[in-house]
């Protein structure tokens, strides 16, 4: 299948602008506001694996329960093919959307209904998303396409089962199957190797590119293994206390990160030809508190070269070149902040 990649100036397949979302704590003159999400500006092109990595707590499971509709933004706007998801829109519109941005999530053992044979939830995904297929017989041989295509066989055979006679793996193949059921144009992979072995998690991300090619099909892969990302995807975009704070080519923020938590991170990914210096990588202080955060850098205790303004003032994103950017005082723009 040729994958179809927008020209300059195109429309992304999925885009946001200002994402927030603030979880409400507490009740009366207590009641405070966790702050998730802060103004992310994110977009996905057709046929682009983005990875959104960070550590835990930075905010990336929330963008995608936003970006799935788990989750109403508390600001903000997300676009889908260029149309605002906040216009009032039809049942059918809205479950046409479910169907194009399906979600594969972290935890193989508990994704799936034990009490059902895995026939069940690719059937009903296909039921629900596939008016094409008129009767069953074409919704049994697409079941059956798409558990071939995510490299389980014989596909009648693993239909039959139950998630309990698979093992992790094969359930995470299955999450995907399902997905793809659908007939997605954008999958939304919540850390979906992360609980598995580590020999099976080079399969999985093999899986993604390779449905990427075969299905047309984007990705945004959240994670916070910089291996992983770097493996997989072609740009990266690295959250930390609910900010984006760089984005950018994969390799091209990998091989010259040019905000502090991005050279912490990759400090994170061990060397065997060097000794472990966290102190050195800007490593000096715990995460911040995300409930009703103060202005400023929310990395500035962390970060060894902190200044005054970062105590002061929240930096903007600054434009660094062609589909590059980060949000850090200390890096100057060399285009325009935006």
């Amino acid at each position: 299948m040729t994958i179809e990649t927008p020209t300059a100036g195109g429309v992304p397949l999925l885009e946001t602008r200002g994402l927030t979302k603030h979880f409400p704590i507490g009740r009366g003159f207590a009641r405070k506001a966790l702050h998730a999400v802060d103004d992310a500006d994110l977009s996905i092109s057709r046929g682009e694996i983005v990875a959104l990595a960070g550590e835990s707590g930075s905010g990336k499971s929330t963008v995608a329960r936003l970006l799935a509709g788990v989750y109403k933004p508390t600001g903000g706007e997300i676009y889908y093919q260029g149309e605002p998801l906040s216009r009032p829109r039809s049942w059918r519109d809205r479950q046409a959307y479910r169907g194009d941005v399906p979600m594969v999530f972290q935890d193989p053992f508990s994704s799936l209904n034990p009490a059902y044979r895995v026939s069940h939830g690719i059937m009903r995904g296909i039921g629900l998303h596939r008016p094409d297929l008129k009767n069953a017989a074409a919704r049994r041989g697409e079941a059956e396409r798409v558990v071939e295509a995510v490299g389980l066989v014989p596909a009648p055979e693993i239909l039959s089962r139950y998630p309990h006679e698979l093992s992790g793996g094969q359930r995470q193949r299955i999450g995907f199957a399902q997905a793809l059921a659908h007939r997605p144009t954008l999958i939304l992979a919540d850390e979906p190797v992360s609980m598995l072995d580590v020999s099976i998690r080079i399969e999985l991300l093999n899986l993604m590119a390779r449905l990427r090619a075969d299905e047309g099909v984007s990705f945004l892969y959240i994670t916070h293994d910089i291996a992983g990302a770097r493996y997989v995807a072609d740009r990266i975009v690295i959250m930390y206390a609910g900010h984006i704070v760089e984005s950018g080519p994969t390799e091209t923020v990998l091989a010259d990160p040019r905000h502090p938590y991005t050279r912490l991170l990759l400090s994170a990914v061990p060397d065997p030809r060097a000794p472990l210096d966290l102190a050195a990588a800007g490593d000096l202080a715990e995460p911040p508190s995300v409930v009703d955060p103060a202005a400023g850098c929310r990395f500035r205790r962390r970060c060894a070269s902190a200044v005054e303004l970062c105590h002061r003032e929240t930096p903007l994103t600054r434009v660094l070149g062609p589909d590059r950017s980060v949000a850090c005082h200390l890096v100057q723009p060399t285009v325009v902040a935006v």
